[in-house]
């Protein structure tokens, strides 16, 4: 039933129980997992990091993304999983949108709100434009 499953991952609790969902779904589909982090670093530069300060914020936020993406590969690994990684740069809800229609994404899982910041809202902003906005079918997870 899916082939390509996308989890956008930010290291939140929300986004690794997205992963462990995807994970046991794509173990028993025989489905390639690509997991994603989106450095959104144009809203986080606009936060006020400018001069010396924004490399070393850069290079923190392309920390962070690593960071994720070794925990989701590592979690992939342990049960057999054929997973893919990607970090990206931009608007997180346009990325993950763009990523599905380029890489013909069949489900896309990912956490109920992440870091953020949004906890007053049933669904994490970026959650609620990718729920609609793509094609693919979303699972949205809850730690």
């Amino acid at each position: 039933m899916y082939d390509d499953v996308l989890v956008p991952t930010d290291g939140s609790a929300t986004s690794e129980a997205a992963v462990e969902q995807a994970v046991s779904i794509a173990e028993g589909a025989g489905a390639t997992i690509h997991f994603l982090h989106v450095v959104d670093i144009g809203t986080k530069m606009s936060a006020g990091a400018t001069g010396s300060i924004a490399p070393q914020l850069t290079e923190t936020l392309e920390e962070a993304a690593e960071s994720a993406l070794d925990e989701a590969a590592s979690r992939a690994e342990s049960a057999g999983v054929t997973y893919e990684r990607f970090t990206r740069e931009g608007d997180p809800h346009e990325v993950i949108e763009a990523y599905c229609d380029e890489h013909d994404v069949d489900l896309v899982a990912m956490g109920a709100s992440g870091h953020s910041g949004v906890k007053e809202r049933l669904l994490g902003s970026t959650t609620d434009r990718v729920v609609r906005s793509v094609e693919a079918s979303v699972l949205v997870a809850r730690p």
